[in-house]
């Protein structure tokens, strides 16, 4: 995946290494997306999916090899980089409702403490629409479903008109009309030009979504069209031996 000019490239990642403290998590990751390219990270817990999810933020340190997020550094690339984290750190018992979450979302854009626009408000409405959530605007956000909590985090990430979007196992816990929902959206912002990176433990959605996979553990172990990666041969040597069941033509890990 080398033939991507810097200029073009929504992320380029050569020979990269992330960690911390110094101390690597994740070694010799390439990666080279386009806008408008869905990657999906696979791998067990602790393969390092949500460290190379937060070094793309710039949240963890790139200790080796050469990194641009948007043609910029990570951190550089932050205010145009949505992210929805795995658990997020809004208390449900705050109050707060689904559109207050979303317009969060605005803020880098309109600024803190500044009035909101209408085109805020537009911008809200809109991307609760397109969750199914508008009629659910006003609602606390503590009372809704985990399925709707997660649409409310998705519409308060695409608010913000990102061009990369990260998401870090988002159909965890997630209802089938909500994970639905959340891949309907999805491929409408990849096809509109928004570039798509998210962690998974299932195969099915990479495979029905993702036109990359990249295989994690330690270490990238492969990277390429899910029919290349998503192998019984490769998920055995990332999963460390783990069995692998093959049904319908399909390929499941079943962990120990």
């Amino acid at each position: 995946m080398g033939d991507v000019a810097v200029a073009d490239a929504a992320l380029r990642y050569a020979e990269v290494s992330v960690g911390y403290h110094g101390t690597p998590v994740l070694t010799d990751v390439n990666l080279d997306l386009v806008p408008g390219q869905r990657l999906a990270l696979i791998g067990p817990n602790g393969a390092g999916k949500s460290t190379l999810i937060k070094s793309i933020l710039g949240l963890v340190p790139v200790l080796a090899g050469t990194s641009t997020v948007l043609g910029r550094t990570p951190a550089q690339a932050r205010a145009r980089t949505g992210y929805v984290p795995q658990t997020d750190s809004l208390d449900a018992d705050f109050p707060v409702t689904a559109g207050q979450v979303v317009m969060m979302g605005r803020y880098r854009r309109i600024g803190w403490w500044r009035p909101t626009r209408n085109d805020d408000r537009r911008r809200v409405h809109e991307a609760l629409d397109r969750l199914g959530l508008a009629d659910h605007a006003k609602t606390h956000f503590g009372v809704l479903s985990g399925g709707q909590r997660q649409r409310v985090l998705l519409a308060r990430a695409i608010a913000a008109e990102p061009r990369l979007l990260l998401l870090d196992e988002p159909f965890n816990g997630v209802d089938a009309v909500s994970q639905e929902a959340i891949l309907s959206v999805l491929r409408e912002l990849s096809a509109a030009g928004t570039t798509l990176v998210l962690s998974t433990h299932d195969l099915t959605v990479a495979h029905e979504l993702a036109d990359t996979v990249c295989v994690l553990n330690g270490r990238q172990w492969a990277v390429g069209p899910p029919d290349e990666t998503l192998t019984a041969d490769t998920l055995r040597r990332a999963y460390g031996g783990h069995a692998i069941e093959l049904r319908d033509g399909r390929t499941v890990l079943v962990e120990p």
